[in-house]
């Protein structure tokens, strides 16, 4: 819908605006079989107005989405919007509420048709009935839900229940009006093409997509001027459609001045690495890489050290590495930021441990009870719910045994603790956005450890009481500590995992901190 032509869009608003000229004219005339269709008949009538338990939820549905209620609704959309920094998104939201409102009025006063003779005797309303004002606020209320559904909601579970959810919500609305008696059947379809064509009028006239972040920042300084050679490494399943995605991108690379991209898509066998080396054999002066954490680890370890940026289209269910780089979770927001941002030189970290190959990884390696929640969750639910399925396999795993682990930091000799996780941060903020380790920092040379020992369940009220609080002070509940190079040795054999993916159990983890090693694009 937003990739539209701007003819198209006018085209369906014309059609709506058209369809609604056609119905008003017919509706003045008197034209016999609408006005069969409005003039329903004593059964009807006397089911609408006497069914003494219907009308309740008929005046609470006529109270909630009146004057009052939609514009609650359209205040708590336009903050919404504001506040996750989609600022025409909000304004979009309230020129088509706007307009929608002043256009009913001025029709109602145009047309002048009197409310339906049998309408309920609670509170009657002696106002011009053509067309209804609930109809159309709620009609264009819900085409601008739909519009911000389509433009940030990835998954297509969650846009059909948005969508279903929309269409019931509107067709609620407008048996409403005619089952109090309020309106014609004419009033409330009248008022439903209006919402909707005002909705794609709007969206014609004034696109609700962000602009470039880059927009009003000065040029970034060129001193190598380079061919503007653009790859792109994208792991397939992480987009709904790869056509669809290969087509913003090109159209966005092309009003930035890139090349067309070279494509490189990731396989089961090769999550990334291949991809990237073959992006640098031919040259790339931007990669940009689309998948969840583990396709941006595989990327960022083979460009590490080349001088390549690397741009970071978030498209997983953590984006630890994005969300810790303010790179924005809406796809066309990134992928701006990819060609358009300022290079950020970061740290990676070198791992390895018993029953692995030597890796890296560039948020967090654990063992214990955060791995146990990695290992644990369910690929079939999470396609389904994304970040809830670990909630779940948190859930399962919240009392996962404690273990004894030693650690050493830079060398030094090992303490030993007893901790149920231990987790090894390159940044401070996890899943969630929890501040587990709060002084961390991606390219400040240093890894941050946290270890947990919550005794027994209510453990973990406190334990989640401090991590929110940023709570400094260390002790047998959480206990901190800072080095170049950290090895994290269990007594027995536990749950391990590098960014979010299981890497299976063991007994030992290696890890060292290389500094400044990743060129990444992130915001101006």
């Amino acid at each position: 819908m937003l990739d539209r032509p701007r003819l198209v869009l006018l085209s369906w608003a014309g059609a709506c605006f058209v369809a609604f000229a056609l119905l008003t004219l017919a509706v003045t005339q008197a034209w016999g079989p609408l006005s069969g269709l409005d003039e329903r008949g004593d059964p009807i009538e006397a089911w609408a107005v006497d069914l003494g338990w219907l009308r309740t939820p008929l005046h609470l549905v006529e109270a909630a989405f009146g004057t009052i209620g939609m514009t609650v609704l359209t205040a708590v959309v336009a903050v919404l919007m504001f506040t996750r920094g989609h600022r025409r998104a909000a304004l979009y939201a309230v020129l088509v509420m706007a307009i929608t409102s002043a256009a009913t009025t001025g029709l109602k006063l145009t047309v002048g048709r009197e409310r339906p003779p049998w309408q309920n005797p609670d509170a009657v309303l002696s106002s011009n009935a053509f067309p209804s004002g609930h109809a159309s606020s709620i009609a264009a209320w819900g085409a601008v839900v739909v519009v911000l559904v389509v433009m940030l909601v990835r998954r297509a579970g969650v846009r059909r229940l948005a969508f279903g959810a929309v269409a019931v919500l509107v067709v609620v609305v407008c048996a409403d009006r005619v089952l109090l008696g309020r309106h014609y059947t004419t009033d409330v379809t009248a008022g439903v093409l209006l919402g909707v064509g005002v909705a794609l009028l709007v969206l014609a006239l004034y696109s609700p997509l962000p602009r470039s972040h880059a927009v009003k920042s000065d040029p970034l300084p060129d001193p190598y001027p380079s061919a503007r050679r653009l790859h792109v490494v994208l792991n397939p399943i992480k987009v709904e459609s790869v056509e669809a995605f290969q087509a913003t991108v090109s159209a966005m690379a092309a009003e930035a001045g890139w090349s067309e991209p070279r494509w490189h898509l990731t396989t089961v066998e090769d999550p990334g690495t291949g991809m990237a080396e073959a992006a640098a054999v031919a040259g790339a002066d931007l990669v940009i890489v689309c998948g969840g954490d583990g396709t941006v680890r595989e990327v960022c370890a083979e460009l590490a050290g080349t001088g390549i940026p690397i741009g970071i289209i978030p498209a997983g269910t953590g984006n630890l590495l994005a969300r810790n780089l303010a790179v924005p979770l809406y796809i066309r927001a990134a992928i701006d930021v990819a060609l358009t941002g300022q290079d950020r030189a970061i740290d990676m970290v070198a791992v390895s441990g018993d029953g692995i190959e030597d890796s890296h990884f560039m948020v967090m390696a654990g063992m214990g009870f955060d791995a146990a929640i990695m290992e644990g969750v369910n690929e079939d639910i999470k396609k389904r719910v994304g970040w809830l399925a670990y909630v779940l396999s948190g859930l399962k795993s919240i009392m996962f045994p404690a273990v004894k682990v030693e650690i050493s930091v830079d060398g030094g000799e090992p303490t030993t603790h007893r901790a149920r996780t231990v987790v090894v941060g390159n940044v401070g903020f996890l899943q969630a956005g929890m501040p587990l380790l709060p002084d961390a920092a991606i390219d400040d040379g240093t890894l941050d450890v946290v270890i947990l020992h919550p005794r027994n369940f209510l453990s973990w009220i406190p334990l989640a009481w401090r991590v929110l609080l940023k709570r400094k002070h260390t002790d047998e509940l959480v206990n901190r500590m800072t080095g170049h190079s950290v090895v994290v040795r269990a007594a027995t054999e536990t749950p391990r995992q590098l960014d979010g993916d299981s890497i299976g159990p063991g007994c030992e983890l290696r890890m060292e901190c290389v500094h400044g090693r990743v060129l990444v694009r992130v915001p101006r």
